[in-house]
């Protein structure tokens, strides 16, 4: 993605070359709702391609592109120079300008070239063997129409010049014969039609001029977010590119368009989920409150109401993926939702208390009484499959994730001599989310639904739990807290950054608590970057493994945060000073993961191969660092924050956090 262009909108994203043009790789092309309706879209002039000179975002939105004729001596000065401009809002709308610098007149044969693979986000990673579905392409006037067709489910994307064309196939063609010192421009809208619906380009680059976006711009956005005063320019622009990436990573609720929530992360995850989308609204709450809002209720409307095996579902519990391509709509994938996610559920419930304790909303709270009821219910029913008091998953789906947690690929449950957790598992995190939302959920109870008896029984079981848990994951002989319980409640005894989890959660005793912050801070965990998510001393461990080696920048801020809970300021001071140094590498954007190797033998943090970028939690890392940076909470209504880490980052303050609908500064 670092290579190319990219666009991207309302969970909407254009992946091009830097000249503008989709030569099916990869990611590459236009994807809307999780399928890829532009796999070719190609500019030639000349039966050449462009000649670049340069190209660049203008924003999320936009790119523009400057170039020439193929073939030309450039240092002869070229007679004819290019602008394609392109935006995505709606649709895509772009425009193609031709220059004519020159003092004879000038003939150009301008070729676009058009085509659909049709493909499923699933399906670019795991092609299929044979293709199915019916593909149809008609040239209509100024118009070339893309559809698809398979077992009743259809797509289609139209692309409207301004002026007709001639050629054949997919390919429209326009003679241009340009005079000295003049100008031709074309105009190109493309629209496509998902579940029905046909969605248009808006803006002024439309050829439908004054057809304008009713959402809310990245540059709203931004203006409503608290104010970031700092000397530190690092910290400055990365706050900064956070605000943008979580401003283009919204999208419209699939079923309720008012409600603006995260996308996880681009490309393979443009879609609601379940912990991400709660964990970035989490991060999100002091800047931007209304993500937490619409995360909470879009959440609560897709909760699941009863047992499906196929798709991982019980009552009560939240969902981890919904989509909306090719293979969910047919049913062959369980994704309709899908919820494989055994830590969504009490990440709702701890999300619901932090957002009423941030904004007030006592209003929202009782609306979501009774979805909360029902997540509290599924804590203590089938969230735990024998009944001992734990939280544990294991997947009945056939096209399920084996792991529910957040580290979810196939290898990451392993234990100390390298062997891989068998099921049900209970992983410590997840414990420690549960002993949270109850105790968070117990509030609610007591101070805004009036239910006592509930409240109390609620603080009884997280003690219960508390106690149970220090004591059956504690890993005497090495010192720190298992991964997990296995299937035969035996602990999966390696080294990870899930207690940084732990501390956030505040299951962590309190005499144990530097003792965990040390351990985390010591070499084979923390690589001088961030926290690994396994010790560089399990046998298990590899600097590019996805969840056995690598770090994630999310996963180390949650671990300062927790680190701050427990009053551990110089551990989390250095573990954000290492995290956020980061950033200048990345062009001020964290990426979702990035190589474990240490940080003396590279002198640079590594990039992991397919990395999202942008991806939420990574945006939403920097702004709960500001948070845990400033000591920063919200009690009996008042904002709390302090000067708390002014030898490392200097002087920081944040003027218009939102507090109960009233505008604060901190510190």
């Amino acid at each position: 993605m670092g290579n190319g262009l990219l666009l991207i909108d309302e969970g909407t994203f254009f992946l091009t070359d830097k000249k503008g043009d989709v030569v099916v790789q990869g990611t590459d092309g236009l994807f809307i709702a999780d399928v890829r309706h532009l796999a070719t879209w190609t500019l030639l002039l000349n039966h050449q391609p462009l000649r670049l000179l340069t190209s660049r975002n203008l924003d999320d939105r936009s790119a523009r592109i400057f170039g020439t004729l193929g073939g030309v001596d450039l240092r002869a000065g070229p007679s004819v120079t290019v602008i394609r401009d392109r935006r995505i809002g709606g649709g895509v709308a772009e425009s193609l300008v031709l220059d004519n610098h020159s003092q004879v007149p000038q003939i150009i044969d301008v070729d676009f070239r058009a085509g659909s693979d049709w493909s499923d986000i699933f399906e670019i990673r795991d092609p299929p063997l044979e293709a199915e579905g019916i593909e149809d392409l008609i040239r209509d006037g100024r118009t070339l129409r893309l559809s698809f067709d398979l077992g009743g489910w259809s797509r289609m994307t139209e692309i409207v010049f301004s002026e007709s064309f001639g050629g054949a196939g997919d390919t429209a063609s326009f003679h241009v014969e340009l005079d000295p010192k003049s100008r031709w421009r074309l105009g190109i809208d493309i629209a496509s039609t998902v579940d029905g619906r046909r969605q248009l380009p808006t803006g002024p680059s439309s050829l439908a001029n004054g057809r304008e976006s009713s959402k809310p711009s990245v540059a709203t956005f931004i203006e409503r977010a608290p104010q970031l005063t700092t000397g530190n320019r690092l910290l400055e622009a990365t706050y900064r590119q956070s605000l943008e990436d979580l401003a283009c990573l919204r999208f419209s609720a699939p079923h309720d368009g008012n409600l603006r929530v995260p996308a996880a992360g681009l490309p393979w995850f443009m879609a609601l989920f379940g912990r991400d989308s709660l964990i970035t609204a989490y991060q999100a709450l002091p800047f931007a409150p209304d993500l937490a809002r619409s995360t909470l209720k879009a959440l609560a409307h897709y909760q699941a109401a009863e047992r499906n095996d196929f798709r991982d579902a019980e009552p009560g519990k939240i969902l981890h993926e919904l989509r909306r391509g090719k293979l969910a709509s047919l049913g062959r994938v369980p994704h309709t939702p899908y919820y494989g996610s055994h830590d969504a559920t009490p990440l709702w419930l701890i999300l619901l208390d932090e957002y009423e304790r941030w904004t007030g909303d006592t209003d929202l709270v009782n609306e979501l009484r009774e979805p909360a009821f029902a997540a509290i219910a599924w804590l203590e029913i089938h969230g735990d499959i024998d009944g001992d008091g734990y939280l544990d998953y294991e997947t009945r789906s056939t096209q399920g994730l084996i792991n529910h947690c957040w580290k979810d690929s196939r290898d990451s449950i392993v234990d100390t001599k390298g062997r891989i957790a068998k099921g049900p598992i209970a992983t410590s995190e997840i414990q420690g989310y549960a002993f949270d939302a109850r105790l968070r959920a117990a509030r609610l109870c007591r101070e805004v639904w009036g239910d006592e008896q509930r409240a109390a029984h609620l603080e009884g079981d997280a003690a219960a739990l508390k106690r149970a848990f220090n004591e059956d994951f504690w890993v005497d002989s090495r010192g720190h807290f298992a991964l997990a319980l296995d299937g035969n409640k035996q602990q999966v005894d390696s080294l990870t950054s899930n207690t940084g989890h732990l501390l956030w959660s505040g299951i962590v005793a309190t005499e144990r608590a530097a003792e965990m912050s040390a351990r985390l801070m010591s070499p084979d965990m923390c690589n001088g970057w961030g926290l690994r998510t396994l010790g560089a001393g399990e046998t298990a461990y590899n600097p590019i493994g996805y969840h056995t080696g690598s770090v994630w920048p999310h996963d180390t801020g949650i671990a300062a945060e927790g680190m701050r809970r427990y009053g551990q300021r110089d551990p989390a001071a250095r573990l954000l000073e290492a995290l956020l140094s980061t950033a200048g590498y990345f062009e001020h954007r964290l990426p979702e993961v990035f190589a474990g190797f240490d940080r003396s033998d590279t002198g640079m943090p590594v990039e992991y191969p397919s990395a999202s970028r942008p991806q939420a939690w990574a945006a939403g890392t920097p702004l709960l660092a500001l948070r845990t940076m400033l000591n920063m909470d919200v009690a009996d209504g008042q904002l709390h924050a302090e000067a708390w880490m002014t030898d490392v980052f200097g002087p920081v303050t944040l003027d218009g956090i939102i507090v109960r609908g009233r505008r604060a500064q901190a510190p």
